[in-house]
């Protein structure tokens, strides 16, 4: 004899999600953060939340970015030293766009383009992937990638310095 009357059971032991607000039951991928059990869709959820929480729940009084429907874009040039096969270009475009918070992948000869959303998906783990993929097509296309990406914050760092010596020269002129 079913007692339920219509209440749907399914629906009881479902949570959101701090990160992407998905539903998910209740205790998936589980972690405790100041005596709250928190539930995530993914590893990638439960890894964003994981460092930084606050961006997902605010604190007292102060609500978090993600509860203001924030979202951090960035976007990301890596140059390689040579052109990207088609097939190592596709079977990679296809693991970053399955990645949540990737929002556009190009890849064009020896050029990838990337944007994503920080509060989603952290450089690290796009790394991670980049590196997975190319390893696993070929031993030394995750190498490939990687350095690009390192390249990618190196040149992004002296270019930031160039622009700083300009302004402070500007303003001693």
């Amino acid at each position: 004899m079913n007692l339920n009357y219509g209440c749907d059971m399914s629906k009881k032991n479902k949570v959101e999600d701090p990160v992407c607000k998905m539903n998910v039951d209740s205790g998936t991928l589980a972690f405790n953060y100041r005596g709250i059990e928190y539930s995530f869709c993914s590893q990638q959820c439960h890894e964003r939340f994981s460092s930084n929480p606050q961006l997902y729940i605010g604190l007292p009084g102060r609500p978090a970015p993600k509860q203001h429907d924030m979202h951090v874009i960035k976007r990301r040039v890596l140059k390689l030293n040579e052109i990207i096969p088609e097939d190592v270009a596709v079977e990679l475009e296809t693991a970053l766009k399955k990645m949540m918070g990737i929002k556009e992948v190009t890849i064009d000869k020896k050029i990838i383009h990337l944007t994503y959303d920080l509060l989603e998906v952290t450089s690290e783990q796009i790394e991670m992937t980049i590196k997975a993929t190319g390893k696993k097509l070929a031993a030394d296309w995750g190498e490939k990638f990687k350095r690009a990406f390192t390249h990618y914050f190196e040149e992004t760092e002296l270019d930031t310095m160039e622009e700083t010596y300009k302004l402070h020269k500007s303003c001693h002129e």
